[in-house]
């Protein structure tokens, strides 16, 4: 019987360190590295980055100036200057346009022509840095109050985790001396 609550232990506390380091590496990779980093966390919606990125990918953008960005780039940008609905796609071709400003052609991955509307660089919210398939259903569901709230709940409990961790070992010695 003490062999099976041990096991039984090992197993609990086992599985407490999965699923906290879990909750930790969602919250490290979907608010606080961006935070950290100066970047921006979406959430693709639709299949026209199909099939590196399908919906529900989290997609995190750094900003980058309009002359470092090439053909090839992967872009998240607003469909009008100031609105917050955004697109995310891929850099097909870079000129200039009447103003002698550059202008980007997009397209999804998975389209089958480029979007119409060119796109200007102060449309333009980043570049992608990384992203993460289907963490945006997660992200999306959960607002920036909320997890401004999650991050500092999980912070407690691992403090409060590695507390209890301490003051169990501490009295397992003390029972043992």
């Amino acid at each position: 019987m003490t062999h099976l609550g041990a096991v039984t232990g090992w197993f609990g506390q086992l599985l407490s360190w999965l699923v906290i380091l879990g909750i930790g590496a969602v919250v490290t990779v979907s608010v606080l590295i961006p935070r950290v980093a100066g970047a921006t966390p979406y959430t693709i919606l639709t299949g026209s980055m199909r099939p590196q990125m399908p919906p529900g990918t989290m997609v995190v953008v750094k900003p980058e100036p309009a002359d470092r960005i090439g053909i090839g780039d992967v872009v998240t940008y607003q469909l009008k200057s100031g609105e917050p609905t955004v697109v995310t796609h891929r850099v097909v071709s870079v000129g200039i346009n009447g103003k002698g400003e550059r202008i980007f052609t997009t397209q999804g991955d998975a389209n089958d022509v480029a979007d119409e509307a060119p796109v200007r660089p102060v449309q333009i919210k980043g570049v992608r840095w990384y992203f993460i398939p289907y963490l945006g259903y997660l992200t999306s569901q959960i607002t920036g109050s909320q997890r401004q709230i999650i991050l500092y709940g999980v912070v407690s409990v691992l403090f409060l985790y590695a507390a209890y961790m301490f003051t169990s070992d501490i009295r397992d010695r003390r029972r043992t001396a």
